[in-house]
């Protein structure tokens, strides 16, 4: 998304998220993934889930069981209310203390719902984080708004980023083995140049190419 849009970008890199982060992953983190995300009203309930590298059906996952070890940090910035009704991400605290999750056929199935799950809630203009490894499925939106949403996620500089990124080698192993969701197109250089200087670094590692076509980091 930050191939289009820059406007978050300011925000990514403030020091009292940043200092919460790099309290989680130690010092020199970098972003990940920006996606935004939109949950229509009418839209169904999704299913359990962690987020990359610990969602076993993703290309380049961490194979379970994994370590009991903060790897990776999701960040939900809400564009607009997250509520009950509005279909707030739904969350199981907890959970990222398991050595697997749903996607490996772990704990309860996908669709089901589970009994200490909680809506995440806030208004517009707030964040939720929590550690990837955290089991979150899309909630059901019944009202006649969608709920908008972006997700950046973080990553220690030493967690291995380039099998996201197309056309490196370690990407070109993974479609070997016939998994090929979850590539991350590089950022165009002027994109890059654009960026404030505070949030450059959190992007340096995906820089690439002149052009913004094709492009959806």
């Amino acid at each position: 998304m930050i191939n289009y849009d820059q406007s978050l970008a300011p925000y990514l890199a403030q020091r009292n998220l940043l200092g919460l982060i790099e309290g989680v992953l130690g010092p020199h983190v970098r972003i990940s993934f920006t996606t935004a995300t939109i949950n229509e009203p009418g839209n169904a309930r999704g299913g359990w889930h962690a987020d990359w590298p610990f969602n076993q059906r993703n290309a380049g996952a961490i194979k379970a069981p994994y370590a009991d070890l903060p790897m990776h940090i999701t960040t939900i910035w809400m564009l607009s209310s997250f509520n009950a009704d509005s279909g707030g991400t739904l969350v199981i605290s907890g959970s990222h203390r398991m050595t697997n999750n749903p996607t490996g056929g772990f704990g309860p199935k996908e669709m089901e719902a589970y009994p200490t799950e909680v809506n995440a809630t806030g208004k517009a203009g707030d964040v939720l984080v929590m550690d990837s490894r955290l089991w979150h499925a899309t909630a059901p939106n019944v009202t006649a708004d969608p709920r908008v949403a972006v997700v950046v996620r973080y990553a220690p500089w030493w967690l291995d980023l380039s099998v996201l990124q197309p056309g490196s080698a370690s990407r070109k192993l993974l479609t070997a083995s016939g998994r090929t969701e979850n590539q991350v197109p590089l950022l165009p250089a002027s994109v890059y140049e654009e960026l404030p200087d505070q949030a450059k670094p959190l992007f340096a590692h995906w820089v690439g190419g002149s052009t913004r076509e094709g492009n959806s980091a």
